[in-house]
């Protein structure tokens, strides 16, 4: 008799029934699996409805029908919209669902025809058509439970996207870009990506693990889980300079977090970018204090050099937090410093750390991981 049967003879009759329970339900849940079978970005009832009623946005429409009472659909260019799950609805049908070839060939597709090309203007627009489209996306994921590399492949360009949308529309109006709903689902893709991770070797793997240690710097549960990473991924280059960041925003020492900062690469600067106004600010308040004197003069260029700002942003910096500035000197006092922040000097202007970084590759190859 096996150790398994001598097991089952051991168990009460109600915890074989419990565990039979459990085998059935497990069984049924593979059967109820959906398993997409539409080769296109969007089913044809979709786009027929969406001609229908009018609701094709003008990156889907056939050119030259744009100005017709009904603008017809590019197939081509048409991607399945996200649609909210609500009681009553009709059931799922697989011809609705496009299974994970079509699914890795439709983010590809966002990123190389939509978000990387420059005739698509204003780029608020393309943000919100490709997060809503890239929603549906992970919604169609969802349903069918993908996992493996073609989960792996299609949550790393989305963490991307998100990451670089958080860089370049910083400071843009509310209505046209909220960074609380892309920091939402950007943790969330970046949650599952990191899940995937943990059940195999992935080629970006550390790349990634980096990345979430700087975009949710000094976060305990992040760095916690970065510190049980297996040894290989926990050494690499990338996670030990992020670790390296982290303990540095953690012992509030914003001169060494700068100067790490200057080693990030671009996706990596992009990911830290959101700390960055917090940091130099705390970097202004710690030299009042310790600068704090009358006869005390700070030349005002080495002050920008180590915010990583040219100096007349540095002049105005210092100028928002209260500082005095004479000539080339900055006159350090405790008692002036403020800690309130000009809207005008929180985004674009600060970026300068980050646009250095940019490379010269295309926008498609920083997102897809090839710059």
């Amino acid at each position: 008799m096996t150790q398994l049967q001598q097991k089952f003879y051991k168990m009460t009759s109600c915890e074989r029934r419990r565990d039979q329970e459990r085998c059935r339900t497990e069984a049924k849940l593979q059967e109820s699996v959906f398993h997409g079978t539409c080769t296109t970005m969007c089913p044809i009832s979709e786009v027929q409805r969406r001609e229908e009623q009018r609701q094709l946005h003008r990156f889907e429409m056939k050119r030259g029908t744009e100005q017709e009472r009904y603008p017809r659909a590019d197939l081509s260019r048409t991607v399945k919209e996200y649609s909210r799950p609500a009681a009553g609805k009709d059931k799922i049908r697989a011809c609705d669902l496009r299974p994970p070839d079509v699914l890795f060939k439709t983010v590809c597709y966002l990123v190389d025809e939509i978000v990387a090309s420059p005739t698509l203007q204003p780029w608020t627009e393309v943000y919100s058509f490709v997060f809503d489209r890239l929603r549906s996306v992970r919604q169609d994921m969802i349903i069918q439970c993908v996992s493996g590399q073609e989960c792996v492949a299609v949550l790393e360009r989305i963490v991307r996207f998100h990451l670089y949308a958080s860089y370049r529309l910083c400071g843009e109006p509310l209505q046209l870009y909220d960074p609380y709903i892309n920091n939402t689902h950007l943790q969330e893709c970046l949650s599952r990506l990191l899940e995937c991770y943990s059940k195999g070797q992935y080629d970006h793997q550390e790349e990634f693990q980096a990345l979430s240690l700087l975009y949710n710097l000094g976060s305990t549960t992040t760095l916690q889980h970065a510190l049980e990473l297996p040894e290989s991924v926990r050494l690499s280059s990338p996670v030990q300079l992020a670790l390296e960041v982290n303990r540095a925003y953690i012992e509030r020492n914003p001169v060494r977090l700068l100067r790490l900062a200057r080693k990030l690469d671009f996706m990596q600067a992009c990911a830290l970018h959101r700390h960055l106004i917090s940091c130099r600010k705390d970097l202004l308040m710690i030299y009042s204090h310790g600068y704090s004197s009358r006869n005390c003069r700070f030349p005002i260029q080495k002050l920008a050099d180590l915010l990583f700002l040219d100096s007349s942003l540095a002049l105005q910096l210092c100028q928002t937090h209260g500082i005095e500035v004479k000539g080339d000197y900055v006159v350090f006092s405790k008692t002036s410093f403020s800690e309130s922040m000009c809207k005008e000097l929180q985004c674009t202007q600060m970026h300068k750390l980050v646009d250095d970084k940019q490379p010269d590759n295309s926008l498609c190859s920083i997102i897809h991981g090839t710059a």
